[in-house]
Formats: structure tokens, sequence, C-alpha cells
């Protein structure tokens, strides 16, 4: 009995007690599994449009290359944009589920703008926000609208200015940009009434019957006489570019000057050189034109005048002019691609051989048709030749491209009777050569002088494996 009751009294501790309670509910419990609910280690994270450099601060969405609810790795394609230099691919940073997509294909998006909603692991979001914070802020501090405060908003708070982004910073709700579409109307060319500029329905449905007067001078159609309606469309990136970048290339005073070339041996060179490419199973390159020739002899020149190769400067305190000699022969060539006319660079053409030159204008063609050409392809050229001839056309006033001195205008190649030195009647192949130049720094004796040394060499192309480098 005594027995008994000692063990009796070791329950009425408490602490024992409780072990021995623990022990048996382990006992009774190891071939059970529990199931919680919680939250997910997540976030949804706004992915930022990152600076692709350059100084560009919009883009233009070409393609994406997913969809809301897919899956992306890190690295995978997001979508392809363009600016008003070159097209970039941009790719995910890290692993997740898209989730919105906040453009369209043809809108233009800001850098460090919100591209679209990926669902992220909750520390990836974070090493991501301190990755894009040191890369974006100083972009974002050039945009006057774009306010620090607004790169660190949650999910909840972007919500209504990220869908104004679709539309260029227009606010509105989804049932007034239904109503837009239906009516036909740009959200952006609507003043809105409502508060901080918001579009209401009475502002849309005021815009479009004001567009449908004839006293209108917002409307983005007009009629014609004979009932045919003409359509406003917005300019392309690169057409933009080329405006911009024409404007201002018009306040250089232009000279003109033009010749003809005889490309008769020339001729006779490049179709022996063809074909022996056509029996050359190792070289890539089948058929040479004469462009690489010609850029061969523009960049032997430029040894003797150095000046056309030149920028023109301002010193940053007295404003003073000045010039740089660049050592570098880096080429332009204006190319016409479905995007528009763009003009990618042959860097060092110097230090090329024709078939290297031949090589190089073939992959940047390539990558112009297909819009994959970089923003390094696009820059860094100090002289330009335009090559309208290939087209069409003997005669042209090119217009100098900003930063440089010189553009050599190509006409088409044509064949005309012509007299020898001995008076006998002949064919010739004639090519029209047109220069601009600037006026304020090379005068006509210097291009002359210049187009001369290219004719030489054009005219005995023999010549030229003299002064190969």
């Amino acid at each position: 009995m005594i027995q008994l009751s000692r063990r009796l009294s070791f329950l009425t501790r408490p602490w024992p007690a409780f072990q021995l309670l623990c022990r048996s509910k382990t006992t009774t419990t190891t071939t059970l599994r529990f199931f919680h609910e919680s939250s997910r280690a997540s976030i949804i994270k706004p992915f930022l449009m990152a600076d692709i450099g350059e100084g560009i601060t919009e883009c233009e969405i070409i393609q994406w290359f997913v969809e809301p609810e897919a899956r992306i790795e890190e690295w995978d394609k997001l979508c392809e944009v363009t600016s008003d230099k070159a097209s970039v691919e941009i790719t995910s940073r890290f692993a997740g589920v898209v989730k919105k997509l906040h453009y369209e294909p043809g809108q233009m998006v800001k850098v460090g703008r919100p591209l679209m909603d990926i669902d992220v692991p909750d520390k990836c979001g974070d090493v991501e926000s301190e990755e894009m914070k040191e890369t974006l802020e100083p972009v974002i501090k050039k945009l006057p609208h774009i306010h620090e405060s607004e790169s660190h908003t949650t999910p909840k708070e972007l919500g209504p200015k990220l869908e104004s982004g679709r539309n260029n910073e227009t606010l509105a709700t989804p049932a007034v940009r239904n109503l837009t579409k239906e009516l036909n109307v740009k959200l952006e060319d609507v003043l809105g009434t409502g508060r901080n500029g918001r579009v209401l329905r009475n502002d849309v449905f005021n815009f479009a019957k004001n567009r449908n007067s004839p006293t209108s001078l917002s409307s983005p159609t007009t009629s014609t006489d004979d009932g045919e309606i003409d359509k406003n469309i917005q300019l392309t990136s690169y057409q933009s570019k080329m405006y911009k970048t024409m404007t201002n290339s018009l306040s250089i005073p232009h000279f003109l000057y033009a010749d003809e070339i005889d490309f008769t041996s020339l001729v006779q060179l490049r179709e022996s050189i063809n074909i022996g490419l056509a029996k050359a199973p190792i070289i890539e390159i089948r058929k040479l034109s004469f462009l690489p020739f010609i850029m061969k002899a523009v960049s032997m020149s430029l040894y003797r005048y150095p000046i056309l190769n030149a920028k023109l400067e301002h010193d940053t305190k007295t404003n003073k002019p000045f010039l740089t000699l660049r050592s570098q022969h880096n080429i332009g060539i204006a190319m016409d691609t479905p995007s528009g006319l763009l003009v990618p660079v042959v860097k060092n053409v110097s230090t090329l051989t024709i078939l290297e030159i031949a090589s190089e204008l073939v992959r940047l063609q390539d990558l112009a048709v297909s819009g994959k050409l970089s923003s390094q392809d696009l820059t860094g050229g100090t002289i330009t030749l335009s090559n309208i001839g290939s087209i069409g056309g003997t005669y042209v006033s090119p217009i100098i491209v900003e930063k440089e001195l010189a553009i050599l205008g190509i006409g088409k190649l044509r064949l005309v009777p012509a007299f020898s030195d001995s008076g006998e009647l002949m064919k010739k192949h004639i090519c029209n050569f047109s220069w601009s130049a600037d006026h304020r720094i090379i005068d006509g004796a210097t291009l002359a002088k210049a187009n001369e040394v290219i004719r030489g060499l054009l005219e005995n192309p023999a010549s030229m494996i003299l002064h190969f480098r």
C-alpha cells in the first residue's frame, strides 16, 4: 500500500506528470502526419525595365516570349524591345511564375518602369530589389516624372500606376479602357477631367463626338473630298531617331562635291575574283560586291587626309571648337531594312582585308534584316557611305551624320559609251560619287584631293595591293 502511494504521489508532482504526458503523446502520434495551411514564402515582384545603356530612357515592346502563368527560369528570354539605336532581348534574373504583362507589343516603356509581375521566392525578390536599385537609381533620377518612392512601393500600391503605364501614364478604369477600344479612341489622346487627370466615361464620349465633328482639330483621321479617310500614325522608334538626327544634322553647313569614277578595271577584277571564290569551298563569301573595294579605298584615303575622319568638339570651359583626329576608320553603311534606315558600322576597316570587310557586311545585313543589331553595331562611326545606287539613282545629296564631317553617296553603276585616249569608241562602267562635307572644317580642295586618291585606287585596283596594311 505504501509502495502504491509513492507511485501515485509521483503523478501529483507537476513536472514529471507533464513529461509523462508528453512522452505518452509522442508514442501515440508517431505514425500520424499533420498538415497545416499557410502562405508560401514568395512575393509578387514587379520586373522593372533595366537600363540598356547608350543613354536610352525608353524602349518599344516588339514581342513577348512569355505569357501569364508561364513558369520561367533564370536567364530565360522574356521579351524583345527596341530603342532608337538597337533591339535587345530582355532576360530574367531569377526563376518564378509570370503573373501579369503590363505592356502590349508596340507600346513604349520607360527605364525603371515595371514590365511585368513575377511570383518569385521571397529571398530572390530581395536580392533583385537591391541589384535593380543600384542599377536603376541613376537612371530614374534623370526622369522627372519618376519619383524614388515609386520604385519601393508594394505590388498592391503599384496596381493603378502599373495599369496606367500601359497607356503612357493615362489613368482610367478597365471599363473606360474597353470603351475606348469600342469607340476606336486612343486613351492617351483623351483629356481626363477626373481626379489626377483620370479619364472618365464622359471624357471618352465627348472626345469621340468631337472627333467626328468637321471642326475638330484633334481628330486622328480626316476625310477627303472623295470620301477616303486619311489616317494619322505615330513614328516608329527608328523613325523618331532619324527625325532627331537629321534635324540636328541640318544645322551643319553642307557643301556638295560630285564626280564620276571609271569602274571598268574594277569590274574585270571583281569578275575574276568571284570566279575564284566560287571554286573555293572553304571560303564563306561566294561573291563580292563593289562596296568592300570602295570602303577599302576610302579608308586608304583617310591616311592622306585624316581630317575627313575627324570629330568636331567644343571645350567644356571655353566652348571653343577643336578637332579630334580619330585613329580608327569606322565606316558606317546606310542600309534599307524592314525597320527603316539603319547605319551599322564596320569597325577598323584599315586593318581588314577585302574578304573580311565583305564578311562583316554580310553579318550586319543579316542582323539588320532580322532586327537584331546591337548598340555596339550601330555606334562609333567616323565616316559614312550610302550605297543608294544598289536600289536606284545616279545622283544623291547625302546628309552628314552627327559627330562626323563627311559622307559619300554612291550612285548606280552605268555602262556608257566613251572615248579612249587614242580616240576610239569604247564601253565604260561609270559610277557617280556624291560627297557632302562640313564646310566649317573641310574645304572643297581637300575633299577633291581625297576623292582623287580614291579614284586612283578604284580605277587601278591592282595598286591597292601596294597599300594593304
